[in-house]
């Protein structure tokens, strides 16, 4: 990819970080093809600059590649795939029922992952591009309430972790954003549960209740976190991984540094679980 004027595609544009991503990139003059379930809303984004809207619900793969088809016979190429798309759920992981959890994996996870395989073909074949995954700080830290959002949340870090390894070499980045609270509607969107447990009112129930009371009021501006990822993703040296937000920075840190703390306490079990030097070199 040159410095010039690139193609991207970005996942969940109807509102949120998807709609600020896409209208920042449009005044900066790219190539966006802007999607979402339900393509009404995004028809002003269309007199921002050179938008393609497209109908898009990432957990259908054939949408995904019709999306992506469409977006390359329009444009010709891809070069940034920007995996925004997402939902929450709000409950203690008991009070969680088998069909949300498996909404949210349907959508964080396996929604993200069909779009990737959409575009890796094309990428491969021009040994260019680039692939941004919004996990969350939920993607590096755990947090009550929204225990299998920050599951399906985990798991695309470590999906982008294992293909960083895979398409660097083909000159494909893949950059993780892991934002804490922004003012955009998910708090105030996302479901949770009809049957609380009282066992869990002063941990998960005390969470839902300041997600509801936060919404309006989040520290993080979507803006400035879309100027941010477009800034990152066009510079010399892109980060695999994007902070964004104070706490999101304050968490990530001070989970290493417990990390760290906990690894070295614990060495020499670690160390001890091997079999000792002289059995493994057939002594």
């Amino acid at each position: 990819m040159t410095q010039d004027k690139r193609v991207w595609l970005v996942t969940g544009c109807s509102s949120g970080f998807g709609r600020a991503i896409s209208e920042h990139l449009l005044r900066e003059g790219h190539k966006v093809a802007v999607t979402a379930r339900k393509i009404d809303v995004l028809a002003d984004l269309a007199e921002l600059g050179e938008a393609l809207l497209l109908p898009l619900d990432v957990v259908d793969p054939e949408q995904c590649n019709k999306a992506v088809a469409d977006t390359i016979g329009h444009f010709g190429r891809i070069d940034v795939l920007v995996n925004n798309a997402g939902i929450g759920y709000f409950a203690a992981v008991e009070e969680t029922d088998e069909t949300h959890a498996r909404q949210l994996m349907d959508v964080n996870f396996f929604g993200a992952a069909n779009m990737i395989h959409a575009v890796l073909p094309g990428m491969r074949r021009r040994r260019s591009g680039a692939i941004v995954n919004l996990t969350s700080i939920g993607g590096l830290a755990g947090f009550t309430a929204v225990g299998y959002y920050t599951a399906s949340k985990f798991a695309l870090e470590g999906l982008s972790e294992t293909l960083r390894a895979e398409v660097e070499p083909l000159g494909i980045r893949v950059m993780t954003v892991e934002p804490s609270g922004f003012r955009t509607a998910w708090a105030g969107s996302s479901n949770e549960t009809q049957a609380p447990i009282a066992d869990y009112a002063r941990t998960a129930g005390a969470a839902r209740e300041a997600y509801h009371q936060s919404v309006g009021r989040q520290a993080g501006d979507p803006a400035r976190a879309a100027a941010a990822i477009h800034d990152a993703i066009l510079s010399a040296n892109p980060p695999h991984r994007l902070l964004l937000g104070n706490e999101a920075f304050d968490v990530a840190t001070a989970k290493i540094a417990q990390m760290k703390t906990e690894f070295e306490a614990w060495e020499q079990v670690a160390r001890g679980a091997d079999f000792p030097a002289a059995e493994r070199d057939g002594a």
